[in-house]
């Protein structure tokens, strides 16, 4: 059964239309309905839509992601109308927030396949612990367990519910949070100082798993050849158009071309990470030894 949160897009678009405050004119309603139609239209083709799963087979695969992409495409040309960028601002994540649910459908049948009960979207992942009790009388109670999470744009992983109870105590402390093999963060555009947070994300996430994937995606690019990118912490950058980034003003000129969203890109965002699911994390001290190299 597929949980509802990782409709994120689809979910946005409720908010906005049962909200109480925000986009309750006849102006925004409006919008919203007809955005939401055309959003039903796009979720129900990608449910229909079956694949890519574990087995690699190459033209089916291919095959499969052309059709995701062609209709993802149609749809963000849709929702990029300039009447709706421009009433609906990023503070809204109205269009960001389609990337966020791409990444369920294109993800959504290898992890089923691998395992039904694996996280899949959102995640609230495990970043520290630490432990604060109010005295030491209360301290030989319980735990007093504090633990710090991390939002991610999407993950593909599991959910811990970890329980805690000092020696000889009955008071017990359950916590829950994620832990994700593969960490997304989806981007309308990718600058500088966005680099930097996600970099800095992608290093809190290694140093609790190692073993971690961490990648970004953005349909445009705000970066210049002076970054050195070999020097952030992230395993891959997805640049899906294969374009800089232009203030949302100059898109609607007459003379402005929008690259789609090219399926070559998508096709190599789902391989890495495909591979990586299904391929022998083995690492290690006394594997590395047996090797005679240990990284």
């Amino acid at each position: 059964m597929i949980k509802n949160n990782v409709f994120v897009h689809g979910n946005n678009i409720s908010q906005k239309l049962n909200g109480k405050v925000k986009y309750i004119d006849a102006q925004s309603i409006e919008f919203l309905n007809e955005i939401n139609e055309k959003y039903q239209d796009w979720k129900n083709e990608n449910l229909a839509l079956i694949g890519p799963e574990c087995k690699i087979d190459l033209e089916k695969d291919i095959e499969t992601i052309k059709k995701r992409v062609c209709i993802l495409n149609e749809y963000k040309d849709f929702l990029d109308q300039q009447k709706y960028a421009e009433h609906f601002d990023s503070r809204s994540n109205l269009h960001s927030s389609v990337l966020e649910e791409f990444m369920f459908y294109l993800f959504k049948d290898v992890v089923a396949e691998i395992n039904p009960n694996a996280l899949i979207g959102k995640s609230h992942s495990f970043k520290d612990i630490f432990f604060r009790s109010s005295s030491y009388g209360k301290m030989v109670e319980r735990p007093y367990a504090i633990i710090e999470k991390k939002d991610h744009d999407f993950s593909i992983g599991i959910s811990v519910s970890a329980n805690m109870k000092c020696n000889g105590s009955i008071v017990d402390e359950n916590h829950i949070w994620d832990i994700p093999a593969v960490a997304i963060e989806c981007k309308t555009y990718l600058d500088k100082t966005m680099l930097q947070d996600v970099s800095t994300a992608a290093e809190e996430i290694k140093l609790k798993n190692p073993n971690a994937m961490y990648i970004v995606v953005a349909e445009w690019l705000k970066l210049t050849e002076s970054i050195n990118l070999k020097k952030y912490k992230v395993d891959q950058i997805y640049v899906l158009r294969k374009q800089k980034n232009t203030d949302r003003e100059f898109r609607y000129l007459d003379d402005y071309i929008k690259n789609p969203i090219y399926d070559d890109v998508v096709f190599h965002l789902f391989n890495t990470v495909r591979e990586f699911l299904i391929s022998d994390w083995e690492s290690g001290v006394n594997y590395g030894l047996h090797n005679g190299y240990l990284l």
